[in-house]
């Protein structure tokens, strides 16, 4: 009797948590009863000797706030910068009262080191290649910023890299271990708004500006080594750190910034490799002089089912208003189906009728690989040996899709793609496959993390 009342009690208030956390965070109460179900499931407490040692390399804002959240996981033991000011800057943030860590120049030293068992890769865009490349060949693990790659070519050859080295890879696609995402992902794939039509995502639009004038290089900067692969330009401070993404010398814009996150989203729903046309309209052109990548686009992909994928950038408010996008958040996802539409973004989650939300879906539904925290994710599955969440091969799809809208926007074509042999074909497949691939300036090339 006495057993009775404590169970009783217990349920009630897991029911409790169930009404607390569903009113909280906007998610059905059959998807957070899951949830927390399997949240309470027994975890082995970490000892000592289940702290693997990490270091960051690439310092900046993203790679710090990286490195900061993995020390409750993890034993932070060095960072690596090209730039010096940086490199001290955040050193002295990450590091511990008492215990300075230790500083490197130049990453392949850093991978050296037998004591270092991961690396968190926060380098600029242009770097995750090289660096991922050689930390897989030193046999360290990685948590890479996205997007993965540079180009596609640059995905097949990690893929390659860290399959062949056994070591652990997860994209800092951290979406993939939201609830909210996720939940929109396994109802559109279990046909909860009927047969997929539109994916549509809303993106960021760019900066579009210049022309820039060069500088003098900053003291401690090895430009030349920040440069990397890439062209050797002269210094202006737009090139660098926080803007570059805004240059195809080093990134692709906003198509590979933000839609690598909400354009991961969409493949995941979708559940395809890639698409096999792309179609693209930019909407402003670059100015000569200053950032080169297109600001404000257009892009239509289609996969082999027949869903169409959307992609537009938009100005700060939503293009749907408060009716479908109650947050007022200026990007997103919206599947289309036959029998409804689902809204998601990180801040929530609608659709044409609450009930596509509120009905839970039945116990033989397709589920997707559950994580509600990217890094424990990640550091799970260094013990394990098991892929995570966004493991090299959904990284490099990710990416690829991204770099696909990238392509159609450069050579102004519309382009068929072969998501097997991952090469452009048909009309002005000539021209697109170039940037398949390119051509690394030495020494920054493959042979320099041989």
């Amino acid at each position: 009797m006495h057993q009775e009342k404590r169970i009783q009690i217990s349920r009630r208030s897991f029911l409790h948590r169930i009404t607390a956390t569903a009113a909280m965070t906007g998610l059905p109460m059959w998807f957070v009863e899951r949830e927390l179900a399997k949240a309470a499931e027994p975890v082995k407490a970490l000892s000592a000797n289940d702290r693997p040692n990490i270091a960051l390399i690439g310092s900046g804002g993203m790679g710090t706030g990286d490195a900061r959240n993995s020390k409750q996981y993890a034993n932070l033991i060095a960072v690596c910068d090209v730039d010096r000011a940086q490199l001290d800057k955040a050193a002295g943030r990450l590091s511990d009262p008492g215990k300075k860590l230790d500083t490197y120049t130049d990453f392949r030293k850093l991978l050296e080191r037998k004591d270092l068992d991961a690396i968190i890769n926060g380098t600029p865009d242009h770097w995750h290649s090289l660096v991922n490349i050689g930390a897989a060949k030193a046999g360290k693990d990685i948590y890479s910023e996205k997007p993965l790659t540079l180009t596609i070519d640059e995905g097949k050859q990690v893929v390659r890299a860290v399959r062949e080295h056994k070591v652990v890879l997860q994209t800092g696609t951290q979406q993939r271990s939201s609830q909210r995402f996720r939940m929109a992902c396994e109802l559109v794939r279990n046909g909860r708004i009927g047969k997929l039509k539109e994916v549509n995502v809303w993106l960021p639009a760019g900066l579009r500006g210049g022309p820039f004038q060069s500088a003098p290089i900053p003291d401690g900067l090895d430009w030349d080594f920040w440069q990397g692969q890439a062209p050797n330009a002269d210094y202006m401070k737009e090139r660098c750190h926080v803007t570059f993404r805004n240059w195809y010398d080093y990134s692709g814009g906003t198509m590979t910034d933000w839609g690598a996150h909400h354009m991961d989203i969409g493949y995941w729903a979708i559940g395809l490799p890639a698409p096999t046309s792309i179609e693209s309209k930019a909407l402003t052109e670059p100015i000569p002089g200053g950032y080169t990548a297109i600001s404000d686009y257009e892009v239509k992909f289609t996969y082999p089912n027949g869903v169409i994928f959307n992609v537009r950038t938009t100005p700060d408010d939503s293009p749907f208003g408060a009716v479908i996008n109650p947050a007022g958040q200026r990007n997103g996802i919206r599947f289309e189906g036959s029998e409804g539409w689902i809204w998601v973004n990180r801040d929530g989650i609608s659709a044409t009728d609450r009930e596509l939300l509120s009905k839970p879906l039945p116990d033989n539904a397709e589920r997707l690989y559950v994580s509600n925290d990217h890094r424990a994710n990640f550091f799970e599955c260094m013990k394990t040996r098991k892929d995570p969440i966004a493991d090299v091969d959904t990284g490099h799809r990710s990416a690829s899709v991204c770099h696909l809208g990238a392509i159609s926007l450069r050579t102004r074509k519309s382009l068929q793609w072969d998501p097997a042999k991952e090469i452009f074909t048909g009309d002005h497949a000539e021209e697109a496959n170039k940037y398949v691939a390119r051509e690394m300036r030495k020494p920054y090339d493959y042979s320099f993390v041989a």
